[in-house]
């Protein structure tokens, strides 16, 4: 009997366990296929939620995916802030007031579009070649830039107990929500940190669709395998017999098609990868399978 088919190529919509790092929920899948993986986005060791892990060759659609726009559920505890804006940090201010859920409200709207914001100390941003969280660990002074981020939707969904309050927001990529709890903070008066997060969509993955690596082994890990095709937000573009020689050999193929990118599939129906249209050529961009 012939050993199964499993494919080499998509993506693994994990929920990750809160107190992990997202690098540790990749090793897991990378143990479970024994294949290359990388994550779409990390999310801080206290976060849960929404983590893609590209297995195989799918970790070359890592350009494709960097303008995807993101969903969180977020509780931000009032009065006081930490150094690094979350509740894993030392408290650095203390004694500010709890804002009233109209006061809330009525700020919320200054930080919906776009606006510079100022990334966390503790973060991954880097200062002169090295990560700001390693300069803020060994104690030093952190000044990062500001960077203009996208807010699309900033909503409080209710207080949750004293002084703590729930939102939900959705937001472009490099948006630090920890900043936000900040920011919101200071436009009431006050101050504030986040004490909780769940990242509930990115990009084409969500929350309901999601597995958690605990759940995973190696006889059923490709059931939970998505097709990196199925995820491509491209039109699909099927080759002929002819067109496919000359393609995977590097030669563009004559095709009226608006200038773009395309999911390219053989002429038997398989998945090859991406194309890219100049209006009048179709040619490969990168292949996947």
């Amino acid at each position: 009997m012939s050993a199964p088919f499993y494919p080499a190529s998509g993506f693994i919509n994990v929920n990750k366990a809160e107190g992990v790092s997202s690098a540790r929920e990749v090793a897991v899948i990378k143990r479970l296929t024994g294949l290359p993986c990388g994550h779409m986005g990390t999310l801080d060791p206290m976060a849960t939620g929404v983590l893609p892990v590209a297995v195989g060759n799918a970790t070359r659609l890592f350009d494709f995916f960097l303008g995807k726009r993101k969903r969180y559920v977020a509780e931000f505890t009032f009065g006081f802030e930490t150094d690094t804006l979350d509740t894993t940090g030392a408290v650095v201010k203390d004694g500010g007031t709890v804002p009233t859920l109209q006061q809330i409200n009525s700020a919320l709207p200054s930080l919906v579009g776009e606006y510079d914001q100022v990334p966390p100390a503790y973060s991954a941003k880097s200062v002169n070649g090295e990560r700001g969280y390693k300069l803020a660990r060994r104690g030093e002074q952190v000044t990062l830039p500001s960077k203009r981020v996208s807010v699309g939707e900033f909503c409080c969904l209710g207080q949750v107990s004293q002084g703590i309050f729930r939102f939900e927001i959705e937001c472009g990529s490099g948006t630090y929500i920890r900043s936000l709890a900040r920011d919101l903070a200071a436009l009431v008066g006050t101050y504030a940190t986040m004490n909780a997060l769940c990242r509930t969509k990115s990009g084409p993955f969500e929350i309901e669709y999601s597995v958690e690596t605990r759940q995973l082994d190696r006889d059923n890990i490709y059931a939970s395998l998505i097709p990196a095709d199925s995820v491509l937000p491209y039109p699909e573009v099927k080759l002929t017999a002819g067109e496919e020689k000359k393609y995977l050999n590097g030669v563009p193929v004559a095709a009226e098609l608006a200038a773009g990118q395309y999911r390219i599939y053989r002429a038997d129906g398989t998945f090859y990868g991406v194309g890219e249209s100049d209006g009048l050529n179709l040619k490969s961009r990168l292949k996947l399978c």
